[in-house]
């Protein structure tokens, strides 16, 4: 069993709030939009770290995290990028892919709109856990935490801060 916190577009900006659940995690990933590198260096000081650039990041950012990260975690085939889009709207520069060869879980941020949805048409599950950093339209700073359990995705909670 494998306790996870998803966030993203952290936008540089990290606090003792958020370590407080890095903390209680296994591991953590993040959807891109990073920012600085102090963000993810904090995270990666506690927990194993998963990440993707953004959209917004440097080249330092993206010499040291992929566009797209394509792992197993126990059982579930995961899939985070940054920009994804959404069930039957993909980005057409995944779109041929992901219907090719979908993964179970589908991962992406970008929007700074929490949204956790099945793809029936593809039989997966797609997250996007919205926004944690404080740049940005969003009004509710959000991250996502779940369990995965061999080929199970459960106990998913939305965590929410204040902007």
């Amino acid at each position: 069993m494998t306790k996870i916190l998803l966030l993203s577009d952290t936008h540089s900006y990290i606090d003792d709030d958020i370590l407080k659940y890095v903390k209680q995690a296994d591991e953590v990933w993040h959807a891109g939009d990073i920012g600085d590198l102090k963000v993810t260096d904090a995270i990666k000081a506690l927990k194993p770290l998963r990440a993707v650039y953004g959209n917004i990041d440097d080249a330092k950012v993206r010499q040291e995290f992929p566009e797209n990260n394509r792992f197993m975690c126990e059982g579930v085939d995961v899939w985070i990028t940054h920009i994804g889009g959404y069930p039957n709207r993909y980005n057409v520069l995944i779109k041929e892919e992901i219907n090719a060869n979908p993964p179970k879980l589908f991962i992406c941020g970008h929007s700074h709109i929490l949204k956790v949805m099945p793809d029936k048409k593809l039989n997966l599950l797609h997250m996007n856990p919205g926004a944690v950093g404080k740049y940005g339209f969003h009004k509710v700073r959000t991250m996502l935490r779940f369990t995965i359990d061999g080929t199970d995705i459960k106990d998913l909670e939305v965590i929410e801060f204040k902007k």
